[in-house]
């Protein structure tokens, strides 16, 4: 099996100035945590390299234009290219943005460079202007012989010339495979191995005992004796329903009401290939344009009736983004809609979503009940509590949409310095009340900037003074923090828990201001 490498050079920055409406040929970059990630050529010329700071890099070229770093966006932009290869030799497969492979196919053209010739020429018509090609017997020599050509053209690596070809190519190639490669040519090059042909005459044994099982794959490519398969993509069934009006309906409920057959046929298309959709866009138009376009998440999967229900919320919504606008006692929109489309941006194998040993009636009726609530009082009226990462038990609480997916939370495995450990308290105070803690003098107890306690709990009560005093019978902590310090914030903090006389355990803070009551571990 042959293989052919199409290569998109500087993808990352393509798509992100086309997504910017900036000129192609300006200098940019994509930076990531203040360091360079990607550079195009016009940057690369003025002196602008990958991994430099921000700082450097705007030294060198002060017209760099930064972009922030969005793997959708670059899988977003990558599609039509994709697409333009699949219709010459379907089995695609996408390595990632920017770079493809595909079986060569010679035999479909006459020969390899005919083959070559009309992939480039059908993605330059295509738009896409910086195009390399390279083809060769293994995966690893294509992506090679393609980082090797010149604009608009091609290498080709005769079969079994793989391993005289790579051996000149500096082990710095390896660098593509992350930080995991960028560490292997690290120590590769304090060993004095330079080329891939110096690497590819050490013994085998020898390279897998000093470098381990990725050392010795390496190995393998380097001698042009690696087999890797990639896994060529299946077009995508066409998944989406619509329904078009005719003439435009210009009421909510008669909208809603009209969609509820394409709801039903969305959802028992997706069942027919065995999926189930827990994202779905819906899309409205008026007079040929999109008016209205939000994504929906679901939590578990959506139905018919779950579709019917967010066309009418969205419908009722005021869009200030777009010309579609709910009057709220009319039900009147502003704008005719003529269409409404359901794309499925998320599915899942309907397995995944099989029911319990039970059934699941008694989930779908809460499930209607709270949806008939939210179509009284509004989808963002009802919430549910989701679990996300953080110190305090405040900030670990986030409330979410019900019938929304939970998105942009904090990460819960994370450390979390500071975080008092569990069991968690059973009550969140959502306005901490002040309190007064003592220790035997009856002087106010602190903590310092080291995270010493400056007297040891004795009593403590709320700060208002109406409930007596409370001997604490034990307690623990400190646990000190000191967050959001370099945006002003409340500045060093520590929390502490202590168990009154009546047995009841409480979670106390203390602040730059005073002591608050967090929460009860009743």
């Amino acid at each position: 099996m042959r293989v052919m490498v199409v290569w998109c050079p500087d993808w990352s920055v393509v798509a992100a100035l086309d997504e910017a409406e900036q000129s192609p040929r300006s200098p940019a970059a994509v930076l990531s945590a203040n360091v360079v990630e990607v550079c195009n050529g016009p940057a690369r010329s003025e002196g602008v390299r990958r991994g430099q700071r921000r700082r450097d890099a705007q030294a060198r070229c002060p017209e760099l234009v930064l972009l922030p770093p969005n793997p959708d966006r670059d899988a977003r932009a990558f599609e039509p290219v994709l697409a333009i290869v699949e219709d010459l030799r379907p089995g695609v497969a996408a390595l990632r943005p920017g770079l493809l492979a595909v079986r060569a196919p010679g035999s479909w053209y006459g020969t390899e460079t005919a083959a070559a010739a009309t992939v480039c020429q059908a993605l330059v018509e295509g738009g896409v202007w910086d195009v390399r090609i390279g083809i060769a017997d293994d995966l690893f020599t294509a992506e090679q012989a393609a980082r090797t050509a010149d604009v608009q053209s091609w290498v080709l690596v005769e079969p079994g010339g793989s391993a005289p070809f790579l051996r000149a190519l500096p082990v710095h190639v390896l660098q593509g495979d992350g930080s995991q490669g960028r560490e292997l040519v690290s120590l590769l090059q304090r060993l004095g191995l330079g080329t891939l042909g110096d690497l590819a005459d050490l013994p085998g044994d020898a390279v897998e005992h000093r470098l381990g099982t990725y050392g010795a794959a390496v190995r393998r490519r380097a001698r042009g004796e690696d087999r890797a398969l990639f896994a060529a993509r299946t077009p995508p069934p066409e998944l989406h329903a619509e329904v078009s009006f005719e003439p435009p309906l210009d009421s909510v409920e008669a909208i809603t009401f009209s969609v509820r057959t394409t709801a039903e046929r969305f959802v028992t298309q997706l069942a027919h290939h065995q999926l189930v959709a827990t994202g779905v866009r819906v899309e409205a138009e008026s007079d040929g344009a999109v008016c209205s376009s939000r994504a929906w998440l679901h939590p578990r999967h959506f139905g018919a009736r779950d579709l019917v229900d967010r066309v009418h919320w969205q419908l009722q919504s005021a869009d200030v983004g777009g010309s579609l606008r709910a009057r709220k006692h009319s039900g009147a929109v502003r704008a005719p809609i003529d269409r409404v489309r359901f794309v499925p941006e998320v599915v899942e194998p309907a397995a995944a979503h099989g029911e319990a040993l039970w059934g699941s009636a008694s989930d779908d009726l809460v499930e209607r009940g709270v949806a008939r609530v939210q179509g009284m009082v509004g989808f963002d009226a009802v919430r549910r509590p989701v679990l996300q990462g953080g110190r305090s038990p405040a900030a670990r609480q986030a409330l979410v949409p019900w019938g929304e997916r939970a998105v942009d939370l904090r990460p819960v495995d994370r450390p979390w310095p500071g975080r008092v450990p569990g069991p968690a308290p059973v009550r969140v105070f959502a306005t901490p009340p002040a309190v007064e803690v003592v220790d035997d003098a009856g002087r106010d107890v602190g903590v310092t900037d080291r995270g010493v306690v400056t007297g040891e709990p004795r009593r403590f009560r709320l700060g208002d003074g109406v409930l007596p005093w409370q001997p604490v019978t034990a307690w623990a902590g400190p646990w000190p923090t000191d967050e959001a310090w370099w945006s002003g914030g409340a500045g060093p903090s520590a929390r502490f828990q202590v168990v009154g006389a009546d047995g009841r355990a409480w979670l106390l803070l203390r602040a730059p201001d005073g002591w608050s009551l967090e929460a009860g571990y009743d």
